[in-house]
């Protein structure tokens, strides 16, 4: 499937603002993702925040009010870098900001973020970016887990991707997504196939049982039982909830 075959909205939308705009595509020209890249089931536009410097050096950075280490990226050329995106665009699109001190990302956020029209990226290097451009534009900060990157550029790459497999037209079946990682509030069953044998190791009996019910308890039983043991808070959430695979 690609554009044409697709209702005539304008497709899902990523803005990028970085300072490393030869980061992009990256690894999203290959894969599903190049695909549907190419066959124009999503766009992707990454600006050089560089440019948008006034000085001949185009410097983007200074050093912080109140002393230490680092620099910190200027108010005045981010705001006129977002400013020059979101006036492109005829839609109310979420910006967001890559950051360690963000919310955590969710396959819910997800979801959200790939049934809207796109997103506009703001990738932080440095010491980070100057807070009153991040309040002025009401920016929502992501962030991909309780670790520091040397910029936002591979997490906004990770965001884009996670978003983009979710979009109509990109995934062949459905229910190959449906049932992965976090979608049930569960983590994933394991995985098996050919050779039934493989250096002393059989494959779960129930999966050659052609037993459908058997298969999809054992699945569940064993997606709950790893969750239990390995995302204790995603455990409590699932079976508070009541949610998730059902039996």
């Amino acid at each position: 499937m690609n554009a044409r075959d697709l209702p005539s909205a304008a497709p899902w939308t990523a803005d990028v603002l970085t300072l490393f705009p030869e980061m992009f595509p990256g690894p999203l020209a290959h894969s599903l993702a190049g695909r549907a890249l190419e066959d124009g089931l999503w766009r992707l536009n990454a600006v050089d925040i560089r440019s948008f410097a006034r000085d001949k050096h185009r410097v983007v950075d200074d050093a912080p009010f109140g002393g230490g280490p680092g620099m910190v990226m200027r108010p005045d050329v981010v705001d006129e870098a977002l400013a020059s995106v979101v006036s492109a665009r005829d839609d109310q699109v979420p910006v967001v900001f890559l950051s360690p001190r963000g919310t955590p990302l969710t396959q819910a956020r997800i979801h959200a973020l790939a049934e809207g029209p796109g997103a506009v990226m703001l990738c932080g290097r440095f010491e980070g970016i100057d807070e009153r451009v991040v309040e002025a534009w009401s920016m929502e900060e992501i962030s991909l887990g309780d670790f520091v990157l040397s910029g936002g550029e591979p997490a906004a790459i990770a965001l884009i991707d996670a978003c983009v497999r979710l979009l109509p037209g990109v995934m062949g079946g459905l229910g190959s997504s449906e049932e992965e990682s976090f979608e049930g509030g569960l983590l994933e069953y394991p995985h098996y196939t050919r050779p039934r044998t493989w250096r002393d190791r059989e494959v779960p009996e129930v999966l050659i049982s052609g037993h459908h019910e058997k298969v999809r308890a054992w699945r569940l039983d064993q997606a709950e039982r790893i969750t239990r043991e390995r995302r204790p808070d995603l455990w409590t959430r699932y079976a508070a909830q009541g949610s998730g695979m059902k039996r």
